[in-house]
């Protein structure tokens, strides 16, 4: 393998220039919104900057693609869905829903990978997309039950968590010197 085959460890870069366009340093041509989500489908890793200010503007053209994407004709994300997230920004538990949505995510991909594994494993190379495709419609039900099963699941580890801090907490504050507030009383109102 010659220095220039090996596979580099900075990820590809994309500049964004004011006027909107994206050029891809690794091809040195202009590219277009459609061309960076096939780099996600590639799982290729890649860094978009402001070509003149050097900012890392990644996150806004990944936000772009799956705006664009929920514009479609198939919407991912339900309204509630997305009330529920905005919801979140500013909210103390922020930083503990980013780390909860992307390992599930990550939890789903894995479960979706398995799966095809196994489909290999059973059936080959002739499982195509088509048959692929077949496959999940059918199977569509039983997997949204236990997507279900696992957000009930996940959804008690979170509550029994929850109550071992509370717990914890007391705990710990219970050393100090600490009144509990009285209510007021008839008399005081």
């Amino acid at each position: 393998m010659t220095q220039s085959e090996e596979p580099s460890t900075q990820p590809r870069l994309i500049k964004k220039y004011p006027n909107r366009r994206l050029y891809d340093t690794h091809t040195s041509a202009y590219i277009t919104l459609v061309d960076v989500k096939q780099l996600v489908l590639d799982t290729a890793v890649f860094q978009v900057v402001d070509a003149k200010s050097g900012e890392d503007l990644t996150r806004s053209i990944l936000l772009q693609i799956i705006l664009d994407e929920e514009s479609g004709g198939m919407p991912m994300f339900s309204a509630t869905a997305l009330s529920q997230i905005i919801r979140f920004y500013g909210h103390a538990m922020q930083g503990v829903m980013g780390t909860y949505l992307e390992k599930n995510i990550q939890a789903f991909m894995d479960i979706q990978d398995r799966m095809a594994e196994q489909s290999k494993g059973m059936y080959g190379n002739q499982f195509g997309p088509e048959a692929w495709t077949q496959f999940m419609n059918v199977q569509a039900p039983m997997l949204q039950n236990m997507m279900s099963n696992y957000v009930d699941q996940s959804k008690n580890l979170f509550v029994q968590m929850q109550d071992q801090m509370q717990d914890q907490t007391r705990s710990m504050f219970s050393a100090f010197p600490f009144k509990p507030p009285v209510p007021p009383s008839d008399k005081d109102k």
